[in-house]
């Protein structure tokens, strides 16, 4: 009957897994795996070839915000802004790391390749982060909106004239891009880029000068707009959040997701005097950054742009309301944009909080000491493949005395595993002695079944941890190992990592006591062979870390079972 029992509970187990596994692929817009629902896949397809219903069109800027601070949205067509005899163009300027490309209109950035970083899908070239083309959709916008004075005001659709080099002259560090705009509504506003060598982020001066005869209350505003669509490449045996985030001292990293902002259940800080707001994805990230003390609205919504790419779009803004500029008076906003790789270390001293678009979740308070010891590491070594197996190497050596009770508890337990195996096989009939029986072994050899639990139990959140360091760090993006690991951010090619990191799963089981339960036996070796496809899918320096680990935990274990007279063995198993 306990047979039958565990029989039921480890198919419940089982089936469990299965129904968690489907709902997290449909919880990240993936179809289910194992029992794709017709309706639900109906509806993902319409998701994904439908916009989101739109806050305003992109004839529209963000609205006004109230005095009392409400926030509130006023759509100004941008017909009202007088047409210019400037033709519209872009503008392609470049740094030692950057190719960017600006757009005579508004004089917003329309494109971004980061030259230090190439594309890593079937596209060759640099990496592009920024984009507006028939596939893809992601622009950084500014612009002038009425806040107290109503009217029309230079807004990113508003022509403007552009001043200054196009790439960064050798021996100079820094460069200066200017866009200017007419006269809309009483502003002038001049638009200030500030490139340095080197450098992901720049200075964004707006310089905007009252030329009408009364006093102007305006407002700027920051935005991002993207398409909601999956990244290419994007793999589909792990997750990472693609989407906008803001941030403020009193509620910190608030990431929200597309659906959410489609369902208008959007949940962030809408005010704040410091803070920013970014459009994040795995590796990658662009953001607005103000002064602190800087008062400043956040508003994330749907905007139709009239594009013609799927799921088009989504808008990040904050709002920096101004003082009342006097006739003849300029006011000046500073500001500095950023696009670029999340680097850890750079994006700490750029703005408070800037470096958790570097996503590790709950675990960051473990994660990032992890980070920083990793890149401590890499300082030292110089290949981030043999940093990776350094660090899982002290991580075993600071848990070595919890790893060495957990395999002391599993070479007990294999020394009386004879005991028991014996004692199962006379009470085969009579269950409730066999447990009154199992139990008195136990106590009579100070044996505790969980006791090789608990000790690793404790351990798996820094592993967890760690496991998102790696999944997370740029660093390690087309960064090879040795020999045929070219891309330590990339599966193995041969699939020699997969493989290896299989066999030592395997041989780790064999050396654990072989559960006294058949089924458990069966299911001890079947669970290992499935996860282990898994890993032949994901980043080598990922299927590194964990064959280091294993191979540590292998070593550490075979010593302690020899020193406690436990002679390893390996225990096979029997699918008769």
């Amino acid at each position: 009957m306990n047979d039958i029992r565990r029989t039921i509970l480890w198919v419940i187990f089982g089936f469990s897994m299965v129904m968690l596994w489907d709902q997290w692929q449909l919880y990240n817009g993936k179809q289910a795996t194992f029992f794709p629902n017709p309706a639900q896949q109906k509806q993902v397809r319409e998701a994904s070839t439908t916009a989101p219903s739109p806050a305003l069109t992109d004839a529209s800027v963000p609205g006004a915000v109230a005095p009392s601070g409400a926030s509130a949205v006023t759509a100004v067509p941008a017909s009202t802004a007088p047409a210019s005899a400037v033709p519209k163009e872009r503008i392609e300027v470049s740094t030692d790391v950057l190719k960017i490309t600006f757009e005579s209109e508004g004089g917003s950035i329309v494109r971004t390749e980061f030259t230090k970083h190439v594309d890593g899908t079937e596209k060759a070239g640099n990496f592009g982060l920024l984009d507006d083309s028939k596939d893809r959709v992601y622009l950084a916008q500014t612009g002038v909106i009425g806040g107290a004075t109503a009217g029309a005001f230079p807004t990113h659709k508003t022509s403007m004239v552009f001043s200054g080099p196009r790439s960064l002259p050798d021996g100079q560090d820094d460069m200066v891009l200017r866009f200017t705009s007419p006269e809309v509504g009483g502003v002038k506003l001049v638009k200030t880029y500030t490139l340095r060598r080197g450098a992901y982020d720049m200075a964004v001066k707006h310089e905007l000068t009252n030329v009408s005869g009364a006093p102007i209350a305006p407002q700027v505003y920051f935005q991002l707009v993207r398409d909601g669509n999956k990244l290419a490449g994007e793999s589909s045996f792990y997750s990472t959040f693609t989407g906008p985030a803001v941030y403020t001292d009193a509620k910190k990293y608030q990431k929200v997701e597309f659906t959410d902002i489609k369902k208008k259940n959007a949940d962030y800080e809408k005010q704040s005097s410091n803070g920013y707001v970014a459009m994040v994805q795995h590796y990658f990230a662009s953001a607005w950054l103000l002064p602190d003390g800087v008062q400043r609205n956040f508003s994330l919504d749907g905007v139709d742009i009239g594009s013609s790419v799927a799921d088009c779009c989504y808008r990040a803004t904050m709002i920096a309301p101004l003082e009342p500029i006097a006739p003849g008076a300029t006011k000046v906003v500073d500001s500095r944009f950023f696009a670029g790789p999340q680097v850890e270390t750079q994006l700490e001293k750029l703005a408070p909080g800037l470096e958790l678009v570097k996503d590790y979740g709950w675990l960051t308070i473990l994660a990032k000491p992890l980070y920083w010891l990793l890149d401590k590491l890499h300082g030292f070594i110089q290949n981030w493949g043999w940093a990776i197996v350094a660090l899982v190497v002290l991580l075993k050596a600071a848990f070595y005395w919890l790893n060495a009770k957990a395999y002391a508890s599993m070479a007990k337990m294999k020394a009386i595993n004879p005991k028991i195996t014996e004692m199962r096989e006379r009470l085969k009939d009579k269950p409730q002695e066999m447990q009154q029986e199992m139990m008195r072994i136990y106590r009579e050899e100070k044996v505790n079944p969980m006791g090789g639990c608990f000790p690793i139990m404790v351990q798996i959140p820094v592993f967890i941890a760690l496991y998102w360091v790696l999944l997370s760090s740029v660093e390690m993006r087309n960064v090879p190992w040795i020999l045929w690991i070219k891309d330590l951010s990339s599966p193995d090619p041969l699939f020699i990592l997969p493989v290896v990191m299989t066999l030592t799963t395997l041989l780790q089981t064999a050396l654990n006591p072989a559960p006294p339960d058949p089924l458990q036996a069966k299911l001890m070796w079947f669970m290992p062979l499935i996860f282990s496809v898994m890993f032949f899918f994901f980043p080598s320096g990922l299927v590194l870390y964990w064959i280091t680990n294993n191979v540590l935990s292998i070593i550490q274990q075979w010593i302690i079972n020899t020193r406690m007279g436990v002679p390893p063995q390996f225990n096979l198993p029997k699918f008769k």
